[in-house]
């Protein structure tokens, strides 16, 4: 998937980047970071609101999920915004079904980064349409 199949409208970080904890493996105090389970790469986590101006205020802020080696860093925050505009690349949504049983969405990402100007997130979907 794009990001913009994912974020429309765009989304913004709302959070600190954090380690996922591998709750089977952490025990007794111990904390043991999560790797996914296909690459091996570590997990990270970062708290993003989607900017979809149709969406409830529950549904507005979202985890989203980064494999990488080291802890990724956000963007530098734009002067003049209260929140720091973000991308994603190399997404993946994987739907599953929640403890109160509706469906949920894990999504999952790559690569963090500041937002492309237009004409280069033109580029990026022509590319990933190839």
């Amino acid at each position: 998937m794009t990001f913009d199949m994912v974020f429309p409208h765009g989304c913004y970080v709302v959070g600190e980047v954090e380690q996922v904890k591998d709750f089977d493996a952490s025990t007794n105090g111990r904390f043991v970071q999560a790797r996914d389970k296909q690459t091996g790469e570590l997990v990270w986590q970062v708290a993003v609101m989607d900017a979809d101006p149709t969406l409830k205020p529950a549904q507005k802020t979202v985890a989203v999920k980064i494999l990488a080696p080291v802890q990724p860093v956000p963007p530098a925050p734009m002067a003049g915004l209260p929140f720091t505009p973000v991308e994603f690349d190399g997404v993946s949504v994987t739907p599953y079904v929640n403890q109160a049983g509706r469906l949920a969405y894990s999504i999952r990402v790559r690569e963090m980064r500041a937002p492309r100007s237009s004409g280069g997130r033109a580029a990026a979907q022509a590319k990933d349409a190839a």
